[in-house]
């Protein structure tokens, strides 16, 4: 064989590998496997599950993925079994584990920032290609939204004013020093823990308030040790399916578009289905013994500086300012376009 020759076959087999690339073709079947912190049986573990059947029927099972739903640890430990220890491929993660990744998804913890799930699902659509952008660059694609329901608080005595949310002992999530100096710096008493760590905390006396959604505290049964509930709306729970760039680009182009299309679909179930689970939640707690508190109306004007300084934390150290002032821009115009019904 000539040297011609020789050369002539590495230019082709070059430009096979570069075309096999550019088409995103597999070597062979691609097997995720998906961690979260959602205990098995709950309506997202469900919705997580469909979707990976889905997924395996709409590629005739050159993808598959196996949901692990409450067996990973907390979200750090899935993040870190994504990143570094290669034992998970994706992750169903709330807005606290997606902020772990980056601040610009606490935009959605702002309280008292959303007021309908409407007005959150337009800012989450324009905020969308930035904060795929975000997850690209730290080598992860954002597959879709979840939602989770909408913050109330949950506590061992019943809250109707700033001094009695004070006198409690709060849970927050562990490593987000800033959120506890907030609450240490407001008179709050805070507790950082991670979710898993709540119900045996909540036994002990350790902690004595969960702000979490009435879904939530549902399925992780919390709300048995917290039979009071305080009907405030502080902000909604979102989540997010992710999947690690580099096993994503291992499936076929032509694959990807049919699992996001599929993905597509799954969002529009959990905005529809998961508003309305929350609602009835309350309904199921309140007949097995749950107290629903409202906001003393004497006390009202307590709640509004507070949350302005929340908000006003949040937008300064929490959040990159370029992404706030995006998702003000959008809920203002969203609420201009749709004023409340008079």
């Amino acid at each position: 064989m000539t040297r011609a020759t020789v050369r002539f076959l590495a230019i082709i087999l070059c430009l096979a590998t570069a075309l096999a690339g550019r088409t995103g073709r597999a070597q062979g079947p691609v097997a995720l496997k998906l961690g979260t912190i959602l205990p098995d049986g709950t309506i997202w573990s469900k919705i997580l599950k469909d979707q990976a059947a889905e997924w395996q029927q709409l590629t005739q099972g050159r993808v598959t993925m196996r949901v692990l739903a409450g067996t990973q640890g907390d979200e750090p430990t899935i993040l870190r079994k994504m990143r570094t220890a290669g034992q998970l491929q994706a992750g169903a993660l709330s807005a606290i584990g997606l902020g772990d990744l980056d601040p610009a998804f606490n935009v959605f913890g702002v309280p008292l920032f959303y007021d309908s799930y409407d007005e959150l699902a337009h800012v989450m659509d324009k905020l969308t290609p930035i904060l795929k952008a975000k997850l690209d660059a730290k080598d992860f694609v954002l597959v879709n939204w979840g939602v989770a329901g909408w913050v109330q608080v949950f506590s061992k005595r019943p809250v109707k004013n700033v001094k009695d949310l004070k006198s409690l002992k709060i849970f927050t999530s562990a490593g987000d020093d800033r959120m506890v100096q907030w609450y240490k710096a407001n008179g709050f008493n805070p507790v950082p823990l991670a979710p898993t760590d709540v119900l045996p905390m909540l036994s002990t006396g350790t902690v004595e308030a969960v702000p979490t959604t009435p879904l939530t505290a549902l399925s992780f049964q919390w709300y048995k040790q917290t039979p009071y509930m305080l009907d405030a709306g502080l902000s909604p729970l979102i989540g997010a399916t992710i999947v690690l760039k580099k096993t994503w680009n291992e499936i076929a182009e032509v694959d990807r578009a049919k699992l996001l299309d599929a993905a597509g679909r799954v969002e529009k179930r959990m905005r529809d289905e998961v508003p309305k689970r929350d609602a009835s939640a309350v309904t199921e707690m309140q007949a097995r013994g749950l107290a629903v508190t409202k906001i003393d109306p004497s006390s009202q004007t307590e709640w509004k500086p507070l949350a302005d300084a929340f908000v006003k934390s949040m937008s300064t150290e929490q959040v990159p300012r370029d992404v706030f002032d995006l998702a003000l821009r959008e809920r203002d115009a969203f609420r201009k376009q749709h004023p409340p019904a008079r």
